[in-house]
């Protein structure tokens, strides 16, 4: 790309303002956050009121059918908070059901794999402790564009038909996210007035218009004709909760993340590997670097795969498992000139898909890094009649073989993958960021991290880089894959790299959408500048006044 300025790969410049910036993957949920701030609301007043109309106009990684993860600088008190605002397994539905069915692990789709949704919940916890603006003023430009209608975006519009192949069998998800029988293409206007209505009861009566009353009636009553067994009393009975977030030092950054059972420590783990490595400024393109990258991905998976869970319902190291003597006892496993077929966990006790991401960060130096999901899509394909959104299938990852840290148990959250980044220098904001994308987004956040801090790139490059994606080894669901993997590289690596991946033992393939998606929002404390950048992978931009 012949830009005047900036890396070849830069996509486009880094967004520069002072009065609030907002990095989202749609526009019309940039430009809904933008004019919150703009109105005097705080940074997590802006991220309620984008994550709301992502839910509409980004159906195909979110909404309020799906849960929430969210940490949350500020400015005044000088802490990062974080909300886990993960549901739980019905109450109703036993690990012996499961398997009587024959099952030996749960199904992708369909009822089974409907967990409790914890959207709405996180956005009223956050909203009561940071928010500025009434409730109701945050969900009314997307109630709007709801009932109106919007032209559908074109990675959305791709996303979708490919979610209506998969999901158009089941009648609620057809009757509301098909009109005419078909997933709407880039360009038509969709409208869902029903989950217009269903964003005015929140509007009204706060989370109890979610929890109680009419939508968690529709919800049990969609799961019993499926099959299904989340009921009412699931969501009468749903709270997430608030937690500190789990912090580790690379190279003079404290990078932050929230701890299981999501698998945001496998980001602290691969970091904690790294820094026994000296990396020079090559970029992205260094081939030695990316074997680095995809050995030490191997070791910290091996763990998630053992480790991350519920942590109300297993015993998890967490503290050890992101120290630097487990990561110093675990480097020598890392031959810098072999790829490792098979890779076991550790255990460090003896040394005792599709998802949004939003990053906004106001005036006042308040930020936010939110992460919203389905899980697969557009979920389970459940979409109650009349509510205009789809139930998340998240229970898709527990393990159903008894006694393991992620074991399927009533009342119990499952391992989840979204995790939202956040960063400190000198105890100073430095980046809110995050990368979507399932197993993808450890991988991908530190390939960003390692990007800005040891190859020099800026914040809007950090994410136009091309990426590396490495699948393979054990799963917190009990899955295997084993041999060693594969890495996929993005376009944009030289054959040259390709070919030294090879020689070390990489089994080496190409893709085409599954790097992930960006958004970051930086702040410079001395200028007080925010900073923001969102990648072309996805349809948003990054946006400042």
């Amino acid at each position: 790309m012949d830009r005047p300025i900036g890396r070849p790969f830069a996509a486009r410049s880094t967004v520069y303002a002072r009065g609030g910036v907002a990095a989202t993957s749609q526009p019309l949920a940039t430009q809904t956050a933008i004019e919150l701030l703009r109105r005097g609301g705080s940074a997590v007043d802006a991220a309620i009121g984008a994550n709301a109309v992502l839910g509409l106009v980004e159906p195909t990684g979110s909404g309020v059918g799906g849960d929430l993860f969210a940490l949350v600088w500020d400015a005044e008190n000088r802490k990062l908070s974080g909300y886990n605002g993960s549901g739980r397994s019905p109450l109703g539905l036993s690990r012996e059901h499961l398997l009587g069915l024959g099952l030996d692990r749960i199904p992708a789709h369909g009822p089974l794999s409907v967990s409790t949704p914890g959207c709405v919940d996180g956005w009223v916890a956050l909203h009561e402790r940071f928010g500025r603006l009434p409730l109701a003023d945050l969900l009314e430009p997307a109630i709007a564009y709801a009932r109106e209608g919007f032209p559908v975006s074109p990675v959305i519009a791709h996303e979708w038909a490919a979610n209506a192949r998969r999901l158009g069998g089941f009648d609620g998800f057809r009757s509301q996210f098909m009109p005419g029988g078909a997933a709407p293409q880039a360009g038509q206007v969709f409208s869902n007035p029903n989950l217009a209505r269903t964003y005015r009861r929140i509007a009204t009566h706060g989370r109890e218009g979610f929890y109680r009353g009419d939508v968690p009636e529709r919800i049990e009553a969609a799961m019993r004709a499926e099959g299904g067994f989340l009921c009412a009393r699931d969501l009468a009975e749903h709270r997430g909760e608030w937690v500190e977030p789990v912090g580790a030092n690379y190279r003079g950054v404290d990078v932050w993340q929230i701890g299981p059972n999501t698998q945001g420590i496998a980001t602290l783990q691969m970091l904690g590997l790294l820094e026994h490595f000296a990396l020079d400024r090559r970029g992205p393109d260094d081939p030695r670097w990316l074997h680095l990258l995809v050995e030490a991905k191997k070791l910290a998976y091996a763990d998630r795969a053992r480790w991350y869970a519920d942590p109300d319902q297993a015993e998890i190291p967490v503290a050890e498992l992101v120290s630097k003597d487990y990561a110093a006892a675990r480097v020598g496993s890392i031959d810098e000139l072999r790829a490792a077929t098979d890779v076991a966990p550790g255990d460090p006790r003896l040394d005792a898909g599709d998802t949004v991401y939003l990053a906004i960060g106001d005036g006042d130096g308040n930020f936010v890094s939110l992460i919203q999901s389905n899980f697969r899509g557009m979920g389970s394909g459940i979409a109650p009649e009349g509510l205009g959104f789809v139930l998340q299938d998240r229970g898709e990852l527990f393990d159903l073989a008894p006694g393991r840290p992620n074991t399927y148990a009533p009342g119990k959250r499952p391992f989840h993958t979204i995790m939202p980044g956040f960063a400190t220098r000198d105890g100073e904001p430095w980046m809110s960021f995050g990368v979507m994308g399932g197993a993808m987004q450890p991988q991908g956040q530190v390939q960003i991290l390692v990007g800005r801090i040891d190859f020099g790139l800026d914040l809007q490059e950090a994410g136009d880089a091309p990426r590396a994606l490495h699948e393979g080894g054990p799963e917190p669901t009990g899955a295997e894959r084993r041999g060693g993997g594969r890495v996929y590289l993005e376009s944009g690596f030289s054959q040259g790299t390709v070919r030294d991946l090879l020689a070390r033992g990489h089994r080496v393939g190409a893709a085409r959408g599954v790097f992930g998606g960006y958004q970051a929002v930086g702040w410079d404390p001395v200028a007080r500048v925010l900073s923001g950048a969102s990648e072309s992978r996805k349809d948003g931009h990054a946006a400042g006044f």
